[in-house]
């Protein structure tokens, strides 16, 4: 139950994650801040690679990364060795308690082990099955392996990244995973409510180049419908310094946003200009206005002024503000935008939430993350799989599975 007595959206729904990185584990804790309790399936020993990486929350461990337990916080952990022989039972008991299945590893591995989304279905037609990867699981592309720079690059993005400059830039936003991860949660959502009224289950292949594209607003249209495209800084987009910050805002997207900041500046002169008469003519000369925003701009004594005065004439404008600045700021902590979950070592430590209130409250996890690789193995082998503990003793010394504390076999 909620904090206010409400039932979770996705309460009831059980969802097996064989995901790994940060597409799938997205998508994953979505649905698990939702209601559902999600099995993450981790591989013996090493775990998810992202256990790894920075920053490590634990000084007497290696494999507590405020990256793993931020993606991953709210699920239940175990570790199966897929590629041993009595792992296939072992799945197939959990896929006959799960609703969904999710996974994201390179078209056609899950099929290597027998539990591609044909082989399950077979044996329960009701399950939904999604899995995300770079490219999709056809097409020549499918085989190759895809990380979000290499998606932002292949995707067209680099390119109108440049603005313009000669050199491609890299970006630091993991857009591609995270997209795919969102995409491929609203469609298991969909799915669900199909599976709830008929029974149907369904195949979800979700691609990162694809969410990425489809991320664009005005480039694929229209060089699909016989445009040029643009490559030069967005025309009506524009950061300008001001002392010693930034402030941000942005002259396009609605009609009456023209009329608003030519009145505000004071020169009405450029309403007549024939330049700047329509919009076509704003974005053609987008530098010469820019010039004009600029020397207006510098007028201010401090972004906060150049801030309040454009927002009082209801011109978009935003300070740019730094990542700490971001966490600091007095209108995310009122969202609970950063909430806490418990951890074994820290107490608790803070991650990001899911990007939306329901029923008027945050989105805010279940619980911790897995803390060792196999923290709930023997739980859910013995609660969830109804096994006898001399089971389990047996599939932990025969090194099919891990429990948390002990050495793999």
């Amino acid at each position: 139950m909620r904090s206010d007595g409400s039932t979770p959206l996705l309460s009831g729904i059980t969802v097996l994650d064989f995901t790994r990185v940060l597409a799938g584990p997205y998508c994953t804790r979505l649905l698990a801040d939702l209601g559902a309790s999600v099995i993450k399936i981790e591989r013996p020993g090493e775990g998810d690679e992202i256990r790894y990486t920075v920053m490590q929350l634990d000084p007497a461990r290696a494999d507590q990364s405020s990256y793993y337990v931020r993606l991953n916080a709210g699920k239940h952990g175990i570790a199966i060795d897929l590629a041993h022989p009595d792992a296939r039972a072992i799945v197939l008991d959990l896929v006959e308690r799960a609703d969904v299945v999710v996974e994201n590893f390179s078209p056609g591995v899950m099929a290597r082990y027998g539990f591609d989304a044909a082989s399950l279905h077979a044996r329960k037609p009701g399950l939904v099955y999604c899995s995300i990867s770079g490219f999709g699981q056809t097409g020549p592309l499918s085989s190759m392996q895809a990380y979000a720079h290499l998606i932002n690059a292949i995707s067209g993005m680099m390119d109108l990244d440049r603005c313009g400059d000669p050199a491609p830039r890299v970006s630091y936003l993991q857009a591609a995973d995270v997209l795919a991860g969102a995409h491929a949660f609203g469609a298991i959502c969909a799915a669900l409510v199909r599976q709830a009224r008929t029974g149907e289950g369904a195949r979800l292949d979700v691609s990162m180049l694809e969410c990425l594209i489809a991320a664009d607003d005005i480039t694929y249209c229209t060089a699909l419908n016989g445009g040029a495209v643009e490559r030069r800084p967005r025309p009506g987009m524009m950061v300008h310094p001001i002392g010693d910050g930034h402030v941000a805002l942005q002259t396009v997207g609605a009609p009456h946003l023209w009329a608003r900041l030519v009145a505000l500046v004071g020169r009405p002169e450029l309403a007549a200009d024939p330049r700047f008469a329509t919009p076509s003519g704003r974005r053609a000369n987008w530098p010469d206005l820019m010039a004009c925003l600029r020397e207006w701009l510098d007028g201010f004594a401090s972004v906060d002024e150049a801030v309040q005065t454009l927002a009082a004439a209801r011109v978009p404008a935003v300070p740019m503000l730094s990542p700490e600045e971001v966490i600091a700021h007095p209108h995310l902590r009122e969202r609970g935008a950063f909430p806490e979950v418990p951890h074994v070592s820290r107490g608790a430590v803070r991650v990001t939430a899911t990007p939306f209130h329901v029923d008027g409250q945050p989105t805010v996890p279940a619980g911790p993350a897995p803390y060792e690789v196999g923290q709930h193995t023997a739980e859910i082998l013995e609660t969830v799989l109804g096994y006898p503990p001399e089971r389990v003793t047996a599939l932990v010394a025969a090194g099919a599975v891990q429990v948390a504390g002990q050495p793999r076999a």
